[in-house]
């Protein structure tokens, strides 16, 4: 999942960069409302997280510039701002939720992930297809309640596909997922986990197909895991 942070704090910007960046979300910063306009013409993200506290044009906005604009990505609001009619004018404007600093880290990726969750029309923070399972909340994959030892780019992969499913997923699609502005990953680089991902899912009767000339798509190919004794014939 790609976010996009704009907060002018740059001591307060790194470190809940590095704090999503660890929880394995892909993650962009700007200080300004002017550059987020500016990024947000050009790319796309899963959710935005914005400071209302911003020098020129705040975070309210900002905010409703981007719901006129007719963006739909979900919206968490970060502030100083203590009172009711700042919380109500937030969402009124089009926020999706606020947060009051200062604020731990873990109710943030917990509301992050209730925002995602909603604007992908699930329920639940564990992602399913089949009898493969992704627990967001507990970072923990499994099939056939095996547990699958994922790579945190490996889980971005995987978490995207399942959200798609049984959809196919685009390769640039993946490639946006995993990067932001300060990491390279070449095309290549997804194939590499894609391979991975096969050679973990395979055995649990999941096939992950390509799409030649756009992406990836799971499949269950049967429901009964393989034995460990038969994966290694």
């Amino acid at each position: 999942m790609r976010l996009l942070l704009v907060e002018d704090d740059v001591m307060l910007a790194s470190g809940i960069k590095l704090g999503l960046s660890d929880a394995g979300y892909a993650v962009d910063w700007v200080g300004s409302a002017e550059r987020a306009e500016e990024v947000l013409l050009a790319e796309s993200f899963d959710a935005a997280i914005i400071d209302i506290g911003l020098p020129r044009t705040d975070g309210l906005e900002l905010t409703r510039r981007l719901r006129s604009r007719g963006l739909a990505m979900p919206v968490l609001i970060l502030t100083a701002r203590d009172a009711l009619k700042d919380r109500v004018q937030g969402l009124d404007l089009g926020a999706d939720d606020y947060m009051v600093k200062p604020f731990e880290l873990p109710e943030l990726l917990a509301r992050l992930r209730a925002l995602l969750r909603r604007s992908q029309a699930a329920t639940s923070a564990i992602l399913s297809f089949g009898d493969l399972e992704l627990d967001s909340a507990n970072r923990q994959a499994r099939a056939h309640g095996q547990l699958i030892e994922l790579g945190p780019r490996e889980w971005t992969v995987m978490e995207y596909l399942l959200i798609h499913a049984p959809k196919p997923a685009s390769k640039e699609k993946l490639l946006a997922a995993l990067t932001g502005w300060d990491k390279e990953i070449t095309p290549n680089a997804i194939e590499v986990y894609i391979s991975r991902l096969r050679g973990k899912l395979e055995p649990h009767g999941i096939a992950l197909r390509s799409i030649r000339g756009f992406g990836y798509r799971l499949e269950l190919v049967s429901t009964a895991p393989i034995s460990a004794a038969a994966a290694d014939e």
